[in-house]
């Protein structure tokens, strides 16, 4: 089964996201920026769902570090902020594809299939 890194700092988020993913894939959390760049570099993982606001180190940082690291890992940046400047710079900052929250469950595992099928 294929391994999702979801950085999501706010809980309730988080809680949506294990029941979006539950079904066909394993996940594991990063509650901010650092953290998730540490599991990134140490975890075996096929695909990150980044949240882009978060703390110690926003989601853009920490793309930009984890594709310095792993060129070839799949990150869709997920953000409250649905306006195409936030999407630029999410891609700028490396980031594969982009989900505006709330999120749409068929969305996601859609976008998410995209890059590591079910």
């Amino acid at each position: 089964m294929k391994t999702i890194l979801v950085a999501e700092d706010n809980d309730s988020n988080y809680i949506l996201m294990t029941y979006i993913l539950k079904r066909d894939y394993q996940f594991q959390r990063a509650q901010n920026g650092v953290e998730a760049v540490e599991l990134a570099n140490t975890g075996n993982f096929d695909l990150v769902l980044m949240d882009i606001k978060m703390p110690l180190m926003d989601g853009l940082e920490a793309t930009t570090k984890i594709k310095e690291a792993h060129p070839d890992l799949p990150i869709i940046a997920l953000t409250a902020n649905a306006f195409d400047s936030d999407r630029q710079l999410a891609i700028k900052a490396g980031c594969d594809d982009f989900l505006s929250k709330p999120v749409n469950s068929e969305k996601c595992l859609s976008t998410i299939a995209k890059f590591i099928g079910k």
